[in-house]
């Protein structure tokens, strides 16, 4: 909670410098800076100001914009608290583009209560639930990281070709959870393996030894966590670990964060996991400059909140306005093919092609392509605990 007050009067103390100049643009950065995954949010964050910070000093945004980011704490997990956050945002602050939420279903409730009543643009970096695929969303909704319907398929290969052939899951009781648990699920048994059992798990609990006890009873080689990694998901993997019902652990996105290291070491060598990633790109600069502010940049999404932050600047460039009715059609157009490839640290150059009239095809820190409704096509990195340290060992 401290560093999120900080990180807010910082912004504040950038509001009120900005709000004489009529050429700053305000977007939105709405987080979960307090809930579940708020270890992974200031890096997600850093990785969003980066962008704009990058434009700004660019003087190349419509005439020489400068763009000034507005923090809002999504919670991860609370949609009233995250729709007026947002709400604030929109009517209050008064920004032209949102990038986030984070978590899929604070997210879904933005969309539908703040975004579509509002025509407001919003590019999450890591809401990742199926469902939000069919929401409606009037061209206004688009994410960087890929639907979980991907990462489910991902994470049944990945076991398949361990020799892992069944396995227990356990999810958080949300969209995010059983999204991901109901597409692992299909593909897994698809692929021929075996799910013994699925229990959700509430999150805040202080003992998850109930739980724990009904996943092992019905066994299984490894046990499937689709949790948080600030929240219920480390409070599952202890109880496991201690009551010896299960050592090897498969850790989707949301339970992939330097927390994790932190919190078991080696104790789950072994253990794998996926997020979001791909060798076509490279966010090591993204990463790099927001380590270099002090934050802790090892965890997963801080090249696609930069990706997101800069699709919204691009895609106003493209359309001479910064009014999300003009620019939303942009931001597909601006991400995909034909065009120059555009890559981290070249945002400038981005937008001076687009101010002559040419085309760009913004590869960003995540190899960035967009495909239907504002969907991200995008790979994964596969994760082995090694040492106690979380390794990429593959690309898919």
């Amino acid at each position: 909670m401290k560093k999120f007050l900080m990180a807010s009067a910082a912004t504040a103390l950038m509001a009120g410098g900005a709000m004489a100049d009529d050429h700053a643009v305000k977007l939105g950065i709405i987080l979960g800076f307090t809930g579940p995954i708020e270890s992974l949010t200031p890096a997600m964050a850093g990785g969003a100001e980066l962008a704009m910070s990058e434009v700004s000093e660019s003087g190349k945004l419509l005439g020489g914009k400068t763009v000034m980011p507005v923090r809002a704490d999504s919670t991860c997990i609370d949609s009233g608290a995250a729709t007026a956050a947002a709400e604030r945002l929109v009517t209050s602050d008064g920004v032209k583009g949102i990038m986030g939420a984070d978590c899929s279903g604070v997210t879904g409730a933005i969309l539908s209560n703040v975004a579509l009543a509002n025509g407001t643009v919003m590019i999450s970096p890591s809401a990742t639930s199926p469902a939000l695929s069919a929401a409606e969303d009037n061209g206004l909704f688009f994410r960087t990281a890929p639907s979980d319907a991907r990462q489910g398929q991902v994470l049944a290969d990945v076991l398949m070709e361990k020799g892992i052939s069944e396995v227990a899951v356990t999810y958080t009781n949300n969209d995010y959870g059983k999204g991901l648990a109901d597409s692992f699920a299909a593909a897994y048994a698809a692929a021929g393996g075996t799910v013994t059992t699925t229990t959700a798990h509430e999150d805040g609990k202080a003992d998850y030894s109930a739980e724990v006890g009904a996943l092992a009873s019905a066994g299984g080689d490894a046990l499937v966590v689709a949790g948080y990694v600030d929240q219920g998901g480390p409070g599952v993997i202890r109880a496991a670990l201690d009551t010896g019902a299960f050592d090897t652990f498969v850790l989707p996105d949301g339970m992939i964060g330097p927390n994790l290291e932190t919190t078991f070491g080696d104790e789950i060598e072994g253990s794998i996991g996926t997020a979001p990633g791909s060798d076509a790109a490279d966010a090591s600069m993204v990463v790099e400059k927001v380590a270099a502010t002090g934050v802790d940049a090892s965890g997963p999404y801080v090249g696609e909140s930069y990706d997101a932050a800069a699709l919204i600047m691009l895609a106003m460039q493209a359309a001479g306005s910064v009014e999300p009715g003009d620019y939303k059609s942009k931001v597909e157009m601006v991400a995909n093919a034909p065009g120059e490839k555009i890559y981290p640290g070249e945002l400038a150059k981005g937008l001076e092609i687009l101010a002559a009239g040419g085309d760009i095809d913004y590869v960003g820190a995540t190899a960035v392509e967009l495909i239907g409704p504002g969907e991200a096509a995008g790979g994964y990195r596969e994760i082995e605990v090694q040492g106690g340290k979380l390794e990429t060992v593959k690309y898919r």
